[in-house]
């Protein structure tokens, strides 16, 4: 974490969505790149490209079980006049391509992925054939030893064959340094297995971000437990934890912790341990048990100037009150968050997963957003001067809001897979209006 321009203080200073968020990205820095075994680079971001080293497949190989030939020897060769072959031997996947030559009048048994021998110029799949056994076509390879002296005998082909038919040609998937993966990609399963195809059991990323996620309230019960009166369910960690993984992140969710402040301090110190980001949720705004602000409004870095956490008020709707900052002595980034669901999980998708994108070291690091028609059963409203963010289901390029606009109504969440975007210099949106949308799934 590096330290960002001075930022505004007081408490009458309103931030933007717009300030906030680049006030984010520009402290926030991309881990440094590691090497890793390919099992443990899974969700990483190379770092560098990755050229090939040996072509693929390294050598011409059967894309069939049956028999190599020669092009010649099977011209016109039918059900009635099939052609009769000598059976050389039998190549095997694995088996070094050269232990026997394919003559004029002669076949090899070839199973699937096995080199094409020399001499031998296309595969007839053994369903041409009849399989060595004497009578008509076959349906399938019969048994019989690997070991090329001990296939013999003679095959009828029954049709014909073009040159490299059913051959895979050396290099038709990718060819020595080729360039196989581009710096920037996130390593997935299929980027994983042409690393191993191409023989890198190593790779250079940047790791994973470890996210810790806590929420605070004295009021919140882990689920499963008993419900008291005055107390919910702590939903927040749950939800924001998830969000993390979704977002790249290897991600720790960390029991509610109640409305102390010293204990809150000391949960957070322990967790920076195995901490590239913090996250909390709750405790922001400006009540008096108000833990998260109490706790750490005077935590800073003592060598590093305008470190700490500062607590402002932006202009939003939901998420008015939020922090950011870092903390401890590698100067973790933290991000506070509102502690009403919806309010939590809009400045998690807005704020939170831009900086973990970031530490992963993507360039684009922001959900997709476009165009959409309003479909509703009236005008929405918003408040003069805040950017509302509202819960919708986007589909066909139109967007339908779920659920009312309050903070606290989580059930629309789950519903929701799109954000309607409503500027701040606008009050009241039409049915039929095109609004900017942004994508969450």
């Amino acid at each position: 974490m590096s330290t960002a321009a001075p930022r505004p203080t007081g408490q009458d200073h309103l931030w933007s969505v717009d300030e906030h968020l680049e006030d984010i990205l520009a402290t926030v820095r991309p881990l440094e790149p590691i090497e890793l075994q390919l099992p443990d680079a899974q969700g990483c971001v190379l770092v560098e490209d990755v050229t090939v080293p040996v072509s693929l497949p390294p050598f011409d190989n059967s894309s069939m079980d049956g028999y190599a030939v020669r092009v010649a020897d099977v011209a016109g060769a039918s059900e009635e006049f099939p052609a009769v072959l000598e059976v050389v031997g039998d190549v095997a996947a694995g088996q070094a391509a050269d232990l026997l030559h394919v003559g004029p009048g002669q076949a090899a048994r070839i199973m699937t992925g096995a080199p094409l021998p020399p001499g031998a110029e296309a595969v007839v799949p053994v369903e041409w054939t009849d399989g060595g056994l004497g009578e008509g076509p076959v349906d399938g390879m019969r048994a019989r030893s690997l070991a090329p002296e001990q296939a013999s005998g003679h095959v009828r082909v029954h049709r014909p064959a073009e040159a490299r038919a059913h051959v895979r040609a050396k290099g038709s998937d990718v060819k020595a340094g080729d360039r196989a993966l581009e710096a920037g990609t996130v390593l997935g399963p299929p980027q994983i297995a042409l690393l191993a195809a191409i023989g890198r059991g190593m790779v250079r990323v940047r790791p994973r971000p470890r996210v810790v996620v806590l929420s605070t309230g004295s009021e919140l019960v882990q689920p499963g437990e008993e419900l008291r009166s005055g107390q919910i369910y702590d939903s927040n960690s749950f939800a924001l934890t998830a969000a993390a993984r979704d977002a790249g992140a290897i991600a720790y969710r960390v029991g509610a912790v109640a409305d102390d402040a010293e204990t809150l301090r000391s949960t957070i110190e322990d967790q920076l341990v195995r901490a590239d980001l913090v996250v909390t949720t709750g405790g922001v705004s400006v009540g008096a048990y108000d833990v998260v602000k109490e706790a750490l409004s005077y935590v800073g870095d003592e060598d590093e100037a305008g470190s700490g956490i500062d607590f402002r008020r932006l202009a939003m709707q939901p998420g008015k009150p939020q922090g950011f900052g870092s903390i401890g002595p590698d100067h973790t980034p933290l991000l506070a968050l509102p502690g009403n669901p919806v309010s939590s999980y809009v400045s998690f998708e807005l704020f939170v997963r831009p900086a973990i994108r970031t530490l992963m070291g993507l360039e684009d690091v922001h959900r997709p957003t476009t165009r959409a028609k309003l479909t509703a059963d009236k005008a929405l409203t918003s408040p003069r001067g805040r950017r509302q963010f509202l819960r919708a289901t986007y589909a066909d390029g139109t967007v339908r809001p779920v659920g009312g606009a309050g903070s606290h109504l989580i059930a629309a969440l789950a519903h929701a897979d799109a954000l309607i975007v409503v500027p701040e210099d606008v009050e009241s949106v039409e049915p039929g209006t095109e609004v900017e949308v942004v994508l969450l799934g």
